[in-house]
């Protein structure tokens, strides 16, 4: 039987092989401003790699610069879609990518944003489509970023109008989608249980809670796992918060807790440039 690099590619965003993810967005430098200062940015990579991330979201300039050793044990995602806090309709959501660019860029899936319920809905599932057909023939995984967000949107955390949309996900051709959680946290399996692909939970907890607390809320819903970007890159130790929250994702036994909560001391003595060094033994 004919296969194309798809089953590849998606066995590479999991580093346990468990089929559970824990992915760091970074796309925010083009919707709201810069992430980190840019004499900091390998250093940040470093830190999510060390910590365990399971892949990192870029848009196709930054995937340009990365450093080729910092992702020997983290996947690559390349976002296609973008917009700015600066624009007359910050739903709206355009292509600034494509398939074959992130295929030569290395990249191991694409990412594409949806916002159901925006005045530019049509489009935007137009281009999910397109990008998914295009992911078919160059055997990419998708990530379908979908979200409830526009006028015609009453309550975003609905668990129906969830389980609604990671169904158009899955419909329009994405391997896995990452969307909004439901309130109460737990109401998350009836949107799980109504996805016939993996569900990843986005972000934080919408109160500014416990983000670990979270993590293990929405992973006992029967999510596939995370996407946590702001929470992370403005926390004052990426490395460790990603090793807590990996172990939330992935589960853990004493021997792998062991070994993270040495990797996490050794991490807070290290400094950031040796963090490339260190992470063949960590993750």
């Amino acid at each position: 039987m004919l296969r194309t690099g798809k089953p590849l590619r998606l066995r590479r965003l999991s580093l346990a092989g468990d089929d559970r993810h824990l992915f760091v967005p970074l796309d925010h430098s083009v919707s709201d401003g810069p992430v980190v200062p840019t004499d900091q940015w390998d250093d940040l990579l470093r830190a999510l790699v060390t910590g365990g991330a399971d892949g990192i979201i870029v848009h196709k300039g930054r995937a340009r610069a990365l450093p080729p050793d910092i992702l020997q044990n983290c996947a690559l995602v390349v976002h296609l879609s973008a917009s700015t806090a600066c624009s007359a309709d910050v739903d709206a959501k355009v292509l600034v990518g494509d398939v074959e660019e992130a295929v030569r860029l290395g990249a191991d899936a694409v990412s594409v944003h949806v916002n159901i319920g925006s005045d530019t809905e049509g489009q935007q599932l137009a281009d999910l489509g397109a990008v998914a057909r295009s992911c078919d023939t160059w055997g990419i995984p998708l990530i379908s970023m979908i979200y409830p967000r526009g006028p015609r949107i009453e309550n975003p955390r609905d668990p129906a109008l969830l389980a609604h949309l990671v169904n158009v996900a899955a419909d329009l051709g994405a391997d896995m989608v990452k969307t909004s959680v439901t309130l109460p946290l737990d109401r998350m399996a009836e949107v799980v249980a109504h996805s016939p692909i993996p569900v990843l939970a986005a972000g934080g907890p919408p109160d500014g809670s416990d983000l670990i607390e979270y993590g293990a809320a929405v992973m006992a819903a029967g999510c596939a796992g995370l996407a946590v970007g702001r929470r992370i890159f403005s926390s004052p130790s990426p490395a460790s918060l990603v090793s807590r929250l990996a172990a939330v994702v992935h589960g853990t036994n004493a021997d792998r807790a062991g070994r993270a909560g040495s990797a996490n001391e050794q991490t807070n003595s290290m400094d950031m440039t040796n963090y490339s060094t260190f992470v063949a033994g960590v993750v």
